[in-house]
């Protein structure tokens, strides 16, 4: 079994955020409000949590659809901005993309098995 992208397909590139916030309720409201701005960067967004333990603590996942786009994005004015407006006290972004696990995990969910262990 292949352990990575298909051969010839390009692997999906993430942008995995952290704020933490003040007011988790106004952060999303602007956020939300940003919708646009994502979309026009070639963001899409694929994922979206909270800390179970610090609920002002936020972590994002956006599909990234152009790189360039979304460098020029996260660098922008608009974006200290929004930041700024909805309360960001800190932030942290990476880029990821595929480390070629999904053989394993389509295995451990076919077994049953949720961690790395077997």
């Amino acid at each position: 079994m292949r352990a990575g992208p298909t051969p010839g397909a390009t692997a999906m590139t993430h942008m995995l955020c952290r704020n933490r916030v003040k007011d988790f309720r106004r952060w999303r409201r602007v956020f939300v409000s940003h919708a646009s701005a994502h979309r026009a960067a070639g963001l899409r967004l694929a994922g979206f949590w909270r800390d179970t333990q610090r609920p002002n603590d936020v972590f994002f996942l956006f599909e990234v659809r152009d790189m360039r786009r979304a460098r020029a994005f996260i660098r922008s004015a608009g974006a200290a901005e929004a930041a700024a407006r909805s309360g960001v006290i800190d932030g942290r972004y990476q880029f990821i993309r595929d480390a070629g696990m999904a053989p394993y995990l389509e295995r451990a969910r076919r077994r049953g098995r949720a961690g790395l262990g077997g």
